[in-house]
């Protein structure tokens, strides 16, 4: 979704809220430059909030934090302040402040300007609110917001002055502390502030790192990577699309580029750029735009495409799943649309597929990072596939990436759950029931070294 505001283009990439959907989330943190953490004014940081904050935290990107639904009973601030620190380990500074958080939401005090916005109307996101502002040290107002509104915000303010953290835009911008907005979207309130900060504080376009060194988005050069795939987006059509982030230079329907995965020169034809269900077709773009690539089946996640002398940017990572089915088709006769439906959905990244050699007979493995995504991988085979599936639960909660061993995986000393596998790359993997097992891996292997992330640059390699 792109939209210009306040002289600005901004190109937002909304991701799943639900857990079991975040992998998809991992791949779209890569192709972003600052991230916004929604954090639920009653729930806190969720569990998908703790996976999502360890990937902003491995690329060192700007975090804003925006506390919503204040317009329904929740939290007291300070109490979401110190959860942020004890769970994420980041600590806060509140750029602005609630007025009534019991379900009696009034408005924000922002701390930059000492003003206090009243917030009316908004008609449930659907009509620009009635703003009105007011000083802090305005006598009106305790009139305007009631007496035991204006005492409370007086002593909270009071305490976040002597006590909390200052703001440092360069601990912001290294994502080290984070800048805490409270709103409510649904209504509009606090919106509007918090995306004009927003603007005020974070990056423009930011280089990136390449075999070539960072690449500047300044650069001549077009450059850029793909960083998600999806396929029959348009079931009618079985159309495939590869989404870019252009990270240098720019892009120009028609172009001739190089791509990294076949090492040759290909033309980019039929960009198109979205808006929720609406696309529309694109003639050129620039350092931070995101754009749809219509594709044959030639684009893989992570591939760099590039004019001049080829480059390569750092792949995406290839995170752990942690649930995992024996899958296979119902009718042995569509094996080969089963095949092909499997393969796809790993070029995507929906799945990951893993096999345990020498076992006798073909198996496959599907590992997500969400239960629920089995059920999509079901549907998506059933819908664009034509194919029904047969699903077995294995007990498998964790999958490591062998980094190095002193002997061969069969040979190791392991619990007698832990199982040796191959992923779609051949690596070697081993497949855990509980932590206690990956522990005791390593302890009674010495020299065993895992991961619980893999290089995805060659990932799709094997077909």
């Amino acid at each position: 979704m792109q939209f210009d505001f306040d002289g600005f283009r901004i190109n937002i990439l909304d991701t799943p809220g639900h857990q079991d959907f975040s992998e998809d989330t991992y791949r779209t943190l890569v192709a972003a430059d600052s991230a916004v953490m929604l954090i639920d004014n009653a729930k806190g940081v969720e569990e998908q909030t703790i996976k999502l904050f360890r990937v902003c935290r491995m690329r060192s990107i700007p975090i804003f934090t925006f506390v919503n639904k204040l317009d329904r009973a929740g939290r007291d601030p300070f109490s979401l302040m110190e959860e942020l620190e004890q769970v994420l380990g980041i600590r806060s500074c509140p750029v602005n402040w609630p007025i009534g958080i019991h379900g009696d939401f009034q408005g924000v005090y922002h701390r930059d300007t000492r003003e206090v916005e009243i917030y009316k109307g908004g008609n449930h996101g659907q009509a620009r609110v009635d703003v009105e502002s007011i000083p802090l040290s305005d006598p009106r107002l305790p009139d305007v917001i009631g007496k035991s509104y204006c005492e409370k915000l007086l002593e909270d303010v009071e305490l976040l002055d002597v006590a909390g953290d200052p703001f440092d835009l360069g601990m912001i911008l290294e994502g080290k502390l984070t800048p805490m907005f409270f709103g409510s979207a649904s209504n509009n309130f606090g919106v509007e502030p918090f995306l004009k900060r927003f603007l005020k504080y974070t990056k423009s376009p930011t280089p990136r790192v390449s075999d070539a060194g960072a690449i500047d988005p300044e650069d001549e050069k077009f450059t850029g990577f793909i960083f998600k795939i999806q396929a029959n987006m348009n079931p009618a059509h079985r159309d495939r699309l590869a989404f870019m982030r252009v990270c240098s230079g720019v892009f120009e329907k028609g172009m001739a580029v190089w791509h990294s995965s076949s090492g040759e020169r290909i033309k980019l034809a039929q960009p198109q750029q979205f808006m929720a269900q609406e696309h529309e077709s694109v003639e050129v773009a620039y350092p931070g735009d995101i754009i749809g690539l219509f594709d044959p089946g030639i684009f893989r996640l992570g591939d760099t495409l590039c004019t001049g002398n080829p480059v390569r940017f750092q792949g995406i990572p290839l995170f752990a799943p942690e649930f995992f089915c024996r899958v296979g088709p119902e009718d042995s006769m569509k094996r080969k649309q089963f095949l092909k439906g499997i393969s796809q959905l790993s070029q995507e990244g929906a799945i990951q597929t893993f096999k345990r050699p020498n076992i006798g007979r073909e198996e496959m493995i599907a590992g997500v990072v969400g239960v629920l995504q089995m059920d999509v991988l079901e549907y998506r085979l059933k819908s664009e596939y034509g194919v029904d599936i047969l699903r077995e639960v294995l007990p498998f909660r964790f999958v490591r990436w062998i980094v190095k061993s002193p002997k061969p995986p069969d040979r190791l000393r392991l619990t007698s759950t832990t199982v040796p596998a191959v992923d779609r790359s051949g690596r070697d993997v081993l497949m855990f029931e509980n932590e206690w097992s990956i522990r005791l891996a390593t302890e009674n292997n010495e020299g065993l070294v895992l991961a619980e992330t893999a290089d995805r640059m060659t990932a799709d390699d094997v077909p």
